[in-house]
């Protein structure tokens, strides 16, 4: 009888529960005001990055952008957010895919050949790959211009890409026109994307890799090899042309010009001898005997130091053989 004295009264366990379940209902409302708290601070707050613009829409239509920075905006999806990076740059790959870049990159094995494969001007076929990198210049035009802008940029990129490289030969696509084909191309894409409004900048469109099919790619290379023989040998005939020419050309521009010196020479000289005649008959005019005197002397200065014996003789001598030593010097 003890032992039942002891066990609560069921209505008392009833009592109990109730006020229990009473004072965790008081608590209710403060949980639900607390979590409408947390979710009205939660889309209260937004944060933009420092490379990014936030495009903000209110009900769905675009009320104006946020800078970079903590911004507020009202909540329950009355006013949406959407961050935009404004100074990335993307890049769009064609015909290939890169997976993993890096020091070792790494690419998509996938076929790509149906946007590289490419007919040249003169009906050759190429296998072209290429990038176009790209800045968002207007995120508003971005957002609501267009439905898919990655696409458009994709499939404008293949075309504009297609259409230059069947203007240009094989050759010239392989070797000299590559350059001038990404400035046209980036130019023509960027004007076309402007007159869509996508909002978009290009900033590169570079041929990364341009190869002949696999499989007429030996043959390709055979011929390339007898058009870089045929040039070799063009250019070595060309070499010996320019070195050969100009030496004959300096050569007898030097026999010219010594033919002119020496001619020029020979008339100063001449000149110079008849004014000295007539300077000196002039002279001689004036004074006869003297100026023969003179005359003889100076002869006499410019022969005598050749002559290697001199005899003086005299006036009323007949010959001079008994001056000569016959028979020492033999008779000469």
């Amino acid at each position: 009888m003890m032992e039942w004295q002891n066990v609560p009264n069921p209505d008392e366990i009833i009592r109990e529960g109730k006020k229990k379940i009473a004072s965790y209902l008081k608590w209710v409302p403060v949980i639900v005001v607390g979590l409408f708290i947390l979710a009205s601070l939660q889309g209260l707050i937004y944060s933009i990055g420092p490379d990014e613009m936030g495009v903000i829409q209110r009900f769905g239509r675009f009320i104006g952008l946020s800078s970079p920075g903590l911004h507020a905006k009202i909540p329950f999806g009355i006013d949406k957010v959407t961050p935009i990076k404004v100074e990335k740059v993307f890049k769009e790959e064609y015909g290939f895919k890169t997976l993993q870049p890096g020091v070792k990159s790494t690419y998509s094995m996938g076929n790509y050949r149906d946007e590289s494969l490419m007919l040249t001007g003169d009906l050759n076929i190429l296998d072209v790959r290429w990038i176009v990198q790209f800045k968002i210049k207007d995120p508003v035009k971005l957002l609501f211009a267009t439905r898919h802008p990655e696409d458009n940029i994709h499939d404008i990129s293949e075309v504009v890409m297609r259409r230059f490289v069947g203007d240009y030969t094989v050759d010239e696509v392989l070797t000299t026109k590559r350059e001038e084909i990404d400035d046209l191309a980036q130019q023509e894409i960027q004007r076309i994307l402007d007159m869509y409004g996508v909002g978009v900048q290009i900033v590169t469109v570079k041929l990364l890799d341009v190869n002949p099919p696999e499989k007429v790619k030996p043959a390709f290379n055979e011929v390339n090899e007898a058009k870089q023989e045929k040039e070799k040998m063009i250019n070595q005939a060309w070499e010996a042309y320019n070195k050969a020419v100009p030496r004959a050309k300096g050569e007898a521009e030097k026999t010219i010009r010594e033919s002119e010196g020496y001619a020029t020479d020979k008339i100063n000289r001449a000149k110079g001898e008849a004014e000295r005649f007539l300077a000196t008959l002039k002279e001689y005019k004036k004074s006869p005997k003297i100026t023969k005197e003179r005359l003889y002397l100076e002869t006499f200065m410019l022969v005598l130091p050749n002559a290697k014996e001199k005899y003086i003789i005299d006036s009323q001598q007949q010959s001079i053989l008994p001056l000569l030593d016959v028979n020492r010097k033999g008779g000469r």
